[in-house]
């Protein structure tokens, strides 16, 4: 993944679409939107299920890829995607284990 933008892949090898060649491909914010899992399993997406992924990259990508692109895809480049989506979809380092466990202590002891 490209340091510029923490979830831009650079591809090893381009894709070709039409008379122009793809060589960088973003996770976009739309993956931050619920909706772009309609109809698949958060589990498959984070284990990095080809079909799952198959489904999930073309709604998330920029340049929006097709389901055939993916397919004929490098796999050294699909893996860096899907490695792409797994590290978008991790909660911030903000957020820790014991900030919930307080919540949930003072939630038991307010009952």
């Amino acid at each position: 993944m490209s340091k510029t933008n923490e979830y831009s892949v650079k591809l090893n090898t381009p894709i070709k679409r039409g008379k122009s060649k793809i060589t960088d491909v973003v996770i976009t914010p739309v993956l931050k939107q619920a909706g772009s899992l309609r109809g698949l399993k958060a589990y498959d997406v984070l284990t990095s299920n080809y079909d799952a992924l198959l489904i999930l990259l073309p709604r998330v990508t920029a340049p929006a890829l097709t389901a055939e692109e993916i397919t004929r895809m490098d796999t050294w480049d699909f893996c860096q995607l899907a490695n792409a989506v797994v590290d978008f979809l991790q909660p911030s380092s903000e957020q820790s284990v014991t900030d919930t466990d307080s919540e949930s202590s003072a939630a038991l002891v307010n009952e």
